[in-house]
């Protein structure tokens, strides 16, 4: 059974892999046989996350650094990791942003269009970039990490969520498009995970509070539990799972 999850041979790129749910991911896929690249804003982070992977698993990873805000950034990312380590097999759009917390009416529209900018056109840009090769390959598997903000309204994530649930779309088109090459396209949509991403949120007293008496399991999640399911996407475990939100949160939604 553990060969459905092997991903030996396979080239994978995790944005804002320097730290959380994307440096757990990029973690697990070196684990299970991929060569991964760590890329985030910061070249010494990356490198650093590297190191660490690379102690374990000599080779696993490689770091470039790669700003999801600038185009050109990221074309270099994606010619930088071909060059460097042949055909992107697996991408996973990790990393966002969230300058903003409170109700819709107070954003800004610049706040607006950065969250929108960073959170859904760079995963644009980026599938764009790696698609050519994977439908001329016809293989391929494409991973966005949405979040459960995407399926239900929020009265401080207003515009984050509306991202969020862009991404949601984004996979189902892509999984129409490009589905009969081989090539799927999914989504993750954590919960609360203990990231510094979502430090405002976990470390309100209220929210871990309720989170302690009332959600399902008690407790928040961890960045660890979110790879599982990227792992699962990304192997031949998930080879018939197209266009779809796969929910870890454990339960919050219910």
């Amino acid at each position: 059974m553990s060969d459905l999850f092997d991903l030996t041979g396979k080239v994978a790129v995790i944005t804002g892999s320097s730290r959380g749910i994307g440096r757990a991911i990029a973690e697990a896929m070196a684990d299970h046989g991929a060569r991964v690249v760590i890329s985030s804003r910061k070249q010494d982070a990356c490198e650093a996350v590297a190191a660490e992977i690379n102690a374990r698993r000599p080779g696993a990873a490689t770091a470039i650094a790669a700003s999801i805000s600038s185009k050109p950034a990221l074309e270099d990312l994606v010619a930088r990791t071909q060059a460097e380590m042949g055909p992107i097999d697996i991408l996973v759009c990790n990393a966002a942003s969230n300058p903003y917390y409170g109700p819709m009416s107070g954003i800004s529209d610049e706040a607006f269009r950065k969250i929108l900018d960073n959170n859904v056109l760079s995963n644009h840009w980026l599938i764009q970039l790696v698609l050519p090769g994977m439908i001329e390959r016809k293989d391929g598997a494409i991973v966005v990490v949405s979040s459960i903000g995407g399926l239900r309204g929020s009265a401080e994530l207003g515009v984050y969520a509306i991202s969020k649930a862009a991404d949601l779309q984004l996979v189902r088109n892509l999984a129409v498009e490009v589905g009969r090459h081989n090539v799927r396209a999914n989504a993750i949509a954590p919960g609360l995970i203990r990231t510094d991403f979502a430090r405002a949120l976990w470390e309100n007293p209220a929210n871990i509070e309720r989170y302690n008496t009332s959600h399902p399991m008690r407790r928040i999640g961890e960045p660890i539990e979110i790879a599982g399911a990227a792992v699962f996407l990304a192997s031949k475990a998930g080879s018939y799972v197209n266009g779809q939100a796969i929910v870890v949160d454990g339960g919050s939604t219910i």
